[in-house]
This record gives C-alpha cells, structure tokens and sequence, in this order.
C-alpha cells in the first residue's frame, strides 16, 4: 500500500476580532494534526478574524491584521511539512474576498476565494463580501510587502484552481458552496480531484446535523472522494451557535467524526485514507465517459510535496480509517448541549460573575434554568477530563471558595442565582413551591419574595396624579385598566430582576463584585404573537429559549427529568401555563392559551409557515383549511386540530393580526439563542416591518373571507 494519508480537520472556537487568541488556536490545532501523522491539515471559515465579525470587515484594519497573524503562521517553522488550509478576508483589487490560503513551509501556494456566498435568513456575506464569479479563472495576487519577503515572490494565484501533488489532487469549497445544487465538488471531481476540503460556518439549528451529512455523504457517494469537513465551535460574538461536528468521508461513508456540542476551544479529528479506494469507487464507464467529455478543466498548482508514502510509515502502520455510523443528538439533547454549551461562551468571554433567572413557576423559566443547570454538568464533565481552559476559566469566574466545585450543584450554587417575585393576589403557593423546588434541585441561590410594594407604590402614583383608581378585569375594570396593571407587574420585575443582578454578588461578599447577566424566558411563539409586555421581565441580556417552541421545552423538561435525576419538573408538566399577572378567585385563574386565542401547537404551526414557507394570511388559510379540515383522514400521529373553514379562517387572521399590532416588540426582543429557522429576531434574523397597517382591512383578509364565502357555498351545494 503505497497511498495511504493521513488528514486532518479541525473545530476551533474562534471569536469575532480575537485575532491573536484565533491565530493561537489555529497553530495548536497545526501541531495537533502533525502529532497525529497528517499531511492535510483544515481548518474553519474565517478562522483568523472570526466569523462574525460583520460589519468589521468593512475596516481596513481587520485585513492588515490578518496578515500580520498569518505571516506569524508562515514564519513559525515548526508548522512545516503540512499542507494548510486556512481561511482569512483577502482584498483582491479592491474588492473583499472570502479566502481559503493554502500554504506548505511557509510559502502560500493558492488563494482561492468563495465561490457562492451565504446572502439569507442568518447571513448577510454579500454586505461585506463579493463572490469569485469566474469558475475555473484565475488572477495574480500582489502580496504585501511582508509576505513578499517570506515568500521570495512578489504574486501568487489567486482564484478557482486546483492543488496537484505527485500523488493526488486537492480542490477546495466553502460552506455555502456544498449548499448549492451546481457545487464546485461536481466539476472538481469529473477533473480528477481527489481530495476535497470544505471549511465552514455552519450554525446550528434543530436536526440540522442529518441535513449537512447528508449533502457530504451524497456529494462523495455519487462522485467519489474523499471529503474534509471543518467547521468553527461554540458562540462567534453574535446569537448563532455553531456546532463543530468535523468529519471526513469516504465514498460517502464518515470514517471520522468530531463532537457536536463541546467546550474545547481546539479539536482536530484525522482519518487515515487510502487513495486507491477513491480510484477503484470511480472506476464505472457512465463516470468515466462524463469525465473525459468535461470541459471544466481547472488550472493544476504543481507542489512536490507528497501526502502519501511508500515506505513503512505511521500511516501503513495504523492503516486506512473504518467506516462508522454517523452520530445524531436527539432533539432535546440539542437543545441542552447548545444552549449549555453556549451559555459557558457568554459567560467567560463577557467576564461577569454569573447568570440571574426570574424563577415564575411556569415551564419558561423552568426551562431557562435547566439550560443553565445542564450548562454546569458540561463544564464539570470537562475539568474531570482536564480541560485547561475550562479549569482556568472556573477558577477565575466561581470565586466564592478556594476549592472547585465537586458537583454541577455547588457550580450552579456559585454562578447561578434564581429569584421568585410573587404578588400576594395574583401568585398561588403552587408557582411559589415550584420555584424552590427546583432552585434546591439544582443548586441555585434563590431568593423568594413579593414585590406588591412595588406595584402598590405605582398604582398609588396613578391614582394621585390622575385621581383615577385602576382595577383589575376581575374588580370590574375596563380592558385597558387590566392591561395597565398586568404591565406594572411584569416591568417591575424586569426592574428588580436587574437590580438583583448588580447587588448580589456584592451581598454575596464575592471578591470583584462584578454583575449577573440576567437570561430571559419568553418562548418563540409568545415573540410571535407578541404575548409579553414590551421591557417587561422577557427583557434581559440573552434568552436561551427564545427560538424554542413549547413542544420542544416539553421535551427538554421531560428528558432532563430523566438524564439528569429531577423530579420536581414533572410538577412543570402538569401545570397549566399562565403568566399570574391578574387576581386569583374562586372562579378565575389566568391562562396563557385563553388570552391569546390559541394553542402552542398552533402558533408553532403559525410560525413555521409564515417563515419556513413563506406564506402570508391568504396562502396560510388555503394551506391549513386542508391540513386542520375536521374531514380530513387522520393517523394516530396527526396531533393537527379538526376545525371548519370559518374557524380556520378566524385563528389565521387572528394570529396575523396580533402579529402585526405587536410586531413593534420584535424591535426590543432580547437576543435569542438561534435554534429554529423561524424565530421571530427582528432586525437580525427576520427582516420584516413593525408597522402595519390594519391587517383587517387588508386585501389578503378580504380575499380569505371570499376563498370562506365560496368553500362554504360549495359544502351547502354538496
């Protein structure tokens, strides 16, 4: 066996403009990989400067800098006899382009620019960046002067074009490119190559994971190849979580795979391949006939450098990777493991003292501080392992003791503080027990209180200025009396949550006194139908469940009653959603699901097609009057409500008018973990409108009520 190669991926946790900390990563993960006897070495999209950097990548600095860190990389000779793939911004001409530098013993072989670039839903990369728009073309790139030095020539390549070994060739994508359905892999491999790298930013959503192995394992089974999968880890700087999972394949099999959620800041996964698979798996006359007619031939970069080697080496002696089952998290592990994972980036890069949770009793809450307690049972599994940083990181943030903690309990009693705010009416001891059975469950400091003299104290600000006395629905007040003295409520929690958050640590005696970021728990579909008051306490500094919808929460508490041995959550289960914001009587207690006219379930279903697909009001009626029809056959499955036409009709234009008389609210959400693609982020994520006009004045709505008028005339026909 004379072709066997070892290679190499990479999961790094780069930041936004941590240009030195990112390049420190990238060298580990280098030395990593020639440990482990690779030859190919990849790593992320934008691993120098970041991913997020956005708007950044507008300033000139950002591209100096990037220089600098690589001719750094270039000029430490310890990371010679490897080919590296690694990606940076590149100015070509004046025009920003995303690059992937391929460079071998301090020299830059190729710079190949991103072909299509990711321009919807979470990305904006043609605001900063211009695609190469001619395949299989390329330029002369000027270099700057001190890399000119290094590199004993004043140019370089620079565009669409191909790596030649004496022993293979090497292509290479960028993220969005594996997307597309004219992928650059299909021309590259009618061409002879071999190899082909894919370095991404490629963030997480739920059951993404199966989505993208999909593509590679297709994109190699019908070409052939050997494909190298690197993506970037943890939080960026900006809401998206991106959720490693480096692989490489074979002919469409995963011979290695990485972690999906993890704390190591640096993780390099190598597979041992043998080329002559690659060959032989190509070997069928239709592929051949398509290669020898293509015309998309690619400018080959001659290296004599050979990845592979007829002696006796490392690689023949551990011989070529098996094939393994792909690794999927069930969904309600993803929500843990990313939202877990991604809290302990917030906190230690934005250097606070911990996280406050307003603990109501209801399942949001509960779910938020599952999240967190999830969160201390990652980072104690990782200073068990030995993890440096982490153990670093603890060390610094959790100051309260001279030893480390033992127990997720004693980290979450360190970092984590839950605060119940009850009102002596509107609260029923059951939410109140709820709190603190779970706060000692899991370790939290909770604080128990009533804040009825503040909400006294603004009621009595009303009644003296303006010598009217409001009441609740309850006493006989009118709408917006009621409405006026829910919001008191609500933002007044938000108030003393925040207050809490800065004077805790301080009365805790803990050394720094520095602040509590405080996490929110308003739902994805309560953000929809703009069931929260605007600064209330939804407002906070991240929400960990803000793109989550209620079935998914309902699983998460259910598995971690499981996984994690907590039984007071089923008590969360069972109990009936509502906001305790009105009066409790004999024959009333408030419920989420009555105020606002619909189920969970159905504004999940809202949700995902107002965004996923795309409908507005008279395509989502035409739609669900089939879907939700009472004749329509049904599975034992089909959770899907039996409703006719006009009820149909009337729960469409309702959520859309709610929709878009609290669309303004989106303006002032907080920033959500991004876990599903309809989450209702305004101004990052879904660039839609706050102002309206009247929806039931709408064009869409009259052509509802005339779609109503002629389905019901058909039924009486009939």
């Amino acid at each position: 066996m004379g072709h066997l190669v070892t290679v190499a991926t990479c999961a790094l946790r780069q930041w936004a403009l941590d240009f030195e900390g990112n390049t420190a990563r990238v060298i580990e993960s280098i030395k990593k990989a020639k440990e482990l006897g690779a030859k190919v070495r990849v790593g992320s999209e934008l691993e120098i400067s970041g991913y997020q950097c956005a708007d950044h990548f507008l300033e000139q600095d950002l591209f100096l800098h990037c220089w600098e860190m690589l001719e750094k990389i270039l000029r430490d000779e310890s990371l010679h006899d490897i080919l590296l793939d690694i990606g940076m911004p590149i100015q070509h001409r004046n025009v920003r382009y995303n690059c992937r530098v391929i460079c071998l013993n301090g020299k830059i072989l190729l710079i190949r620019p991103k072909m299509w670039l990711a321009n919807d839903a979470n990305y904006f990369e043609m605001r900063h960046f211009t695609p190469w728009l001619r395949p299989r073309e390329f330029d002369e790139y000027h270099l700057p002067r001190r890399i000119q030095k290094l590199q004993g020539a004043t140019h370089v390549i620079f565009g669409d074009a191909v790596i030649s070994t004496p022993d293979t060739c090497i292509g290479v994508e960028t993220c969005e490119e594996l997307f597309t359905p004219d992928a650059p892999h299909v021309q590259m491999a009618l061409d002879g190559v071999e190899i082909f790298t894919n370095s991404s930013g490629s963030h997480f959503t739920l059951r993404k994971l199966s989505v993208r192995m999909q593509l590679i394992q297709e994109a190699t089974r019908k070409n052939g190849g050997v494909y190298i999968y690197a993506n970037q880890a943890g939080c960026g700087g900006d809401r998206l979580y991106f959720d490693a999972s480096a692989m490489v394949l074979l002919n469409g099999d995963v011979v290695a795979q990485g972690t999906q959620f993890s704390l190591k800041d640096v993780e390099v996964i190598t597979a041992t391949i043998d080329l002559e698979e690659v060959r032989a798996y190509r070997s069928p006359v239709s592929r051949a006939l398509q290669a020898a007619r293509s015309h998309a031939k690619y400018h080959r970069v001659q290296v004599a450098f050979e990845l592979s080697s007829d002696t006796e080496d490392l690689n023949v002696a551990r011989g070529p990777s098996i094939p393994i089952e792909p690794r999927y998290h069930s969904p309600e592990a993803e929500i843990a493991l990313s939202a877990g994972a991604y809290l302990w980036d917030y906190l230690r890069r934005s250097r606070m003292s911990g996280y406050l949770v307003p603990l109501s009793g209801g399942i949001d809450s509960c779910a938020t501080a599952v999240l967190v307690y999830g969160m201390c049972r990652m980072v104690l599994q990782e200073m068990r392992e030995g993890n440096q940083q982490v153990l670093d990181d603890v060390r610094r943030i959790a100051k309260y003791s001279s030893d480390l903690p033992k127990t997720p309990q004693e980290l979450c009693n360190q970092i984590f503080h839950t605060i119940y705010m009850g009102m002596s009416k509107q609260s029923s001891k059951e939410t109140r027990g709820r709190a603190k059975a779970l706060a000692e469950a899991i370790g939290s400091y909770h604080v128990d209180m009533n804040i009825d003299d503040v909400f006294h104290a603004q009621r009595d600000l009303i009644t003296k200025s303006l010598q009217f006395e409001p009441k609740f629905k309850v006493e006989g007040g009118s709408i917006a009396e009621n409405l006026t003295l829910q919001n008191i409520q609500a933002r007044s929690r938000m108030v003393t949550a925040y207050t809490f958050a800065q004077l805790l640590p301080t009365t805790r005696q803990r050394p720094g006194g520095g602040s509590l970021l405080v996490l929110g728990s308003a739902n994805v579909g309560e953000s929809l139908r703009g069931y929260l008051t605007k600064y209330d306490c939804s407002s906070a500094d991240i929400n960990p469940i803000g793109s989550i919808d209620k079935s998914d929460l309902k699983r998460l508490i259910k598995w971690a009653e499981t996984e994690y041995g907590i039984p007071c959550l089923q008590d969360f289960l069972d109990a009936i959603p509502t906001a305790e914001l009105e009066p409790i009587t004999e024959t009333y207690v408030q419920s989420d699901e009555a105020d606002m006219g619909m189920t969970y379930d159905e504004l999940t279903t809202f949700g995902r097609l107002r965004k996923e697909m795309k409908l507005g009001p008279y395509g989502m009626f035409q739609r669900l009057v089939h879907e939700w029809s009472s004749d329509r056959k049904r599975t034992p499955e089909d959770n899907a409500p039996a409703l006719e036409p006009r009820q149909v009709a009337e729960k469409v234009k309702r959520f859309f008018h709610y929709y878009a008389i609290n669309r303004h609210k989106m303006t002032t959400l907080t920033p959500s973990i991004h876990s599903n693609d309809y989450s209702p982020d305004d101004n990052r994520f879904d660039m839609r409108p706050f102002l309206y006009p009247s929806m039931y004045e709408s064009w869409a709505f009259k052509r509802i009520d005339e779609e109503l008028e002629r389905i019901e005339k058909a039924r009486r026909t009939d």
